[in-house]
């Protein structure tokens, strides 16, 4: 994950860039100075004017033919260069599907395939010459260019070096420039890639400290200490080939392969719906269980660099701990299993678990931090040869650390999601860790809860906690979170006096002003359930972390406050109860947001003959269908002390009493949506959910959510 301590003044930068060891990378700038070259012989600038499409598209080419298109070459042949890898061939502009069909972008849909392949190419050499001739802002009127712009802008940094630098996502080179003091994120607009990263390079330019450097050297840095990508990386478990069958070819080949190759080249999907659909045509029988399989295959063609991914030989052998190194690609010089993505294995991982895994019977499945902590724990203290050490070893749990990223970069963040799916856990755990007691996160429940009770006592002197915990409600206002005249016994005699009071974030800041050297933590749960916007007042102004230490007048006392820097808020929403959508967008821009959804993958037991994680992935998949996304059932119901409940007696419990009901009130006593995601369980007769014994509802509720469309490891 990126490190954001330098983002508040460029002294950081100066000071890194300086210690940043350039002749380490003599072997990089060599391999890209390769890629360079590659694509200058393949497609000198002079061919363009007449280069056929099947040159340029992916999907274009003739069986047999082995040349490889542009854009294979931009994808996955120049990746030392940089890489534009990961999602669909939209990237691409214009690329052949499959099933024959040409996928153009909106303004060329009316034109066949060669004559919208005119329009770009003409585009692309109108490019070329505007960039040989410094007319830089003549690009941006190309109207389809922009429906590549990553694409785009590597291809111009290709054949024009010194203009461009080889960073060609849009978010990335915005975040750069934001370091280097180029104007905030959201004033960008419309700002194009390929313009964004001239503004980058000028930024890069006007620093004495990178005078000198090759750009290669500039992007190797910039992602080295500012990755801008502080987003959770979940560790999957991938079986290479049916009972590991296919590790040690991965092992040499420095790769993981799955099958499924039928399908084709994952990057022609845009969407997981679309994967199902190709999934559905091959394996009919197994349609109802695609859907799942689509969403796990895409989160495999989307693994980027640094990922992990654990090898696995039946249910309870691990072969090794890899970290991706590559993209994926379809690699047709293989006769099986073609989906491949490159992984450095370190086989000091290898181990027998002391207990079978359900859930790895098939070829993916997350890996929850859990026993992620075991495999590491496990681990021979003598690595492999060549093997490189898991930097994840002396990490924050993945979830925190994304949390943690997103909250220092913003000030304060909303963890969001249906019911039931952790939101007030990862906000304690984002606490622990604020409070130096990351130890306590992963701890037996008692002494989690001992550590988080210590944290919301322990004031270290300030009169205030360094973790302060409320929960919203309809009738908190203003008055509670910052000042105002509250009912007080009077200081002499009985009755009540209005008194002019503090309230509690006031106090929190005040408390944080006197001690610069502490971070305090406010976890707000149940945020949506107060007026936002009415219990902020002005201090909503003051969260954005530039106005942090700004003073501002509060009305009713007159007195001036501020929010402090060393300040962070948490909230927890459950968008059950009311979405994001319904926020007041000066809240929304102030706060970042992270998602946590339903996780089926840590349901890694059965009851009976139901599957937890596939019952639970179906019914989802049932209630997004039926009323939205903001209505699925939590894993957290069918867990208990953190693992999965494993009696048919504590299913029946919890699928009565827990998701029954909650279905029951999105449904509104209606029995046809009830029908439609409980199925044969409702009575025809009555429209309500039949009971049954406990065995019997095991066997039942494993027959109307069974999903097939998995391919087991074993």
């Amino acid at each position: 994950m990126g490190n954001h301590d330098g983002m508040d003044s460029g002294t950081d930068v100066v000071e890194r860039a300086k210690a940043f060891d350039r002749g380490a990378l003599a072997d990089v700038v060599a391999r890209a100075a390769e890629d360079r070259q590659r694509v200058l012989t393949e497609f000198p600038r002079e061919d363009w004017p007449t280069l056929p499409v099947e040159r340029y598209a992916l999907g274009a080419q003739q069986h047999g033919d082995t040349t490889r298109s542009f854009c294979w070459l931009m994808e996955y042949g120049t990746e030392a260069f940089g890489s534009i890898r990961g999602g669909s061939a939209a990237k691409h502009i214009i690329y052949r599907h499959r099933s024959g069909e040409w996928r153009l972008p909106a303004p060329l849909r009316k034109l066949d395939h060669l004559e919208a392949w005119s329009t770009v190419r003409q585009e692309f050499t109108e490019a070329f010459d505007a960039a040989e001739g410094g007319d830089f802002n003549r690009i941006n009127d190309l109207g389809t260019l922009v429906y590549g712009q990553a694409l785009v802008t590597k291809t111009l940094a290709l054949y024009f070096p010194d203009e461009f630098l080889p960073v060609f996502s849009a978010a990335h080179v915005r975040h750069f420039s934001e370091l280097l003091g180029g104007k905030p994120y959201q004033t960008y607009g419309g700002v194009r890639t390929w313009q964004a990263n001239r503004n980058l390079l000028s930024l890069v330019r006007d620093r004495p400290v990178f005078d000198g450097w090759h750009p290669q050297e500039v992007m190797r840095f910039l992602y080295r200490h500012y990755d801008p990508r502080p987003r959770q990386r979940a560790v999957w478990k991938i079986a290479p080939g049916e009972r590991g069958r296919l590790w040690e070819e991965c092992r040499e080949g420095r790769y993981i392969r799955v099958g499924w190759d039928e399908i084709g080249d994952l990057g022609q999907y845009e969407s997981d719906t679309e994967l199902k659909s190709a999934l559905d045509a091959e394996w009919p029988r197994s349609a109802g269980g695609n859907l799942r399989l689509a969403r796990q295959l895409l989160a495999f063609r989307d693994l980027e660099e640094g990922d992990l991914v654990v090898a696995n030989r039946g249910t309870t052998e691990v072969l090794a701990l890899g970290t991706v190194t590559g993209g994926y690609a379809f690699d047709e010089k293989h006769t099986e299993y073609r989906h491949t993505v490159g992984v450095r294995w370190d086989d000091s991982y290898a181990q027998t678990l002391d207990a079978p895994e359900n859930a790895w019977r098939q070829t993916f499945a997350k890996v929850p931090e859990k026993l992620m902590r075991r495999i590491r724990e496990g681990r021979r203290t003598t690595p492999s040869t060549g093997a490189v050490p898991d930097p994840a070893l002396t990490e924050l749990p993945a979830s925190v650390k994304y949390a943690m990223d997103i909250l220092e970069r913003k000030g304060q963040i909303i963890v969001h999601g249906p019911p039931g799916t952790g939101k007030t856990r990862l906000a304690l755990s984002v606490a622990l860790a604020v409070a130096d007691r990351a130890d306590a996160i992963e701890a037996p429940a008692a002494d989690r809860s001992a550590a988080v009770t210590g944290l919301l006592g322990d004031s270290g002197g300030s009169g205030v906690p360094a973790v302060t915990m409320v929960t919203f409600h309809p009738s908190y206002g203003y008055e509670d979170f910052v000042e105002g005249f509250k009912p007080a016994p009077a200081e002499s005699g009985p009755g009540l006096n209005l008194r002019l009071q503090e309230g509690l974030f006031l106090q929190i800041c005040k408390a944080a002003a006197k001690a610069p050297d502490r971070r305090f933590l406010l976890v707000i749960d149940e945020i949506n359930r107060g007026d936002l916007a009415r219990v902020l007042g002005e201090l909503v102004t003051l969260l954005e972390m530039d106005k942090r230490g700004t003073p501002v007048r509060l009305p009713t006392s007159g007195k001036w406050a501020a929010v402090p820097h060393n300040v962070r808020v948490v909230g927890t929403m459950n968008t059950a109860d009311r979405s994001i959508g319904h926020l007041d967008a000066a809240i929304r821009r102030r706060f970042g947001f992270i998602e946590v959804p339903p996780d089926p993958e840590t349901l890694d037991g059965s009851v009976g003959p139901l599957d937890l994680g596939v019952f639970l992935s179906v019914l989802n998949d049932r209630l997004v269908a039926e009323f939205g996304p903001d209505h699925r059932i939590g894993h957290a119901c069918l867990l208990w002390n953190d693992r999965p409940i494993t009696t048919e007696e504590e299913l029946e419990a919890v699928f009565y009493h827990e998701i029954v009901p909650q279905i029951e009130d999105y449904a509104l006593g209606r029995p046809e949506p009830l029908r439609a995601v409980l199925g044969e369980l409702v009575d025809q007769a009555s429209g309500r959910v039949a009971r049954m014994g406990a065995q019997d509802l095991a066997a039942k509720l494993a027959n109307e959510f069974a999903e097939t469309g998995d391919v087991l490891d074993d």
